[in-house]
């Protein structure tokens, strides 16, 4: 499962919102090679399943994961910062034994 606090649910729903977006749309969040540390995250809006894709609903906001993604993302809490460290999307993960410094890459 990935949960979604409610910073990064919030900021979403209005970019969601802001953006035009389709009503069914949902976070789409994936893993690719990359990155200082190995592996790097993805996140984008989309609204089209893909075959293997696994759906979850966590407060009020729908999080799609591919099926290779999901071995390295099962327990990742979806967080937002807006702070002075800079602003974005943060990906709080159990299974990352190292993270960069900017944390936009990490390795198990």
């Amino acid at each position: 499962m990935i949960t979604v606090s409610n910073a990064a649910k919030e900021h979403a729903t209005n970019l969601i919102k802001d953006e035009n977006k389709p009503a069914d749309t949902f976070i789409r969040v994936g893993v690719d090679g990359g990155g200082c540390s190995g592996l790097m995250y993805n996140l984008e809006f989309d609204n089209v399943l893909k075959e293997g894709d696994q759906l979850f609903e966590d407060n009020g906001v729908k999080v799609v994961v591919d099926r290779k993604s999901f071995l390295y993302l099962v327990g990742t809490e979806l967080d937002y910062s807006g702070g002075l460290n800079g602003k974005g999307f943060i990906f709080k993960n159990p299974n990352a034994t190292r993270s960069c410094g900017c944390g936009e890459s990490f390795s198990v």
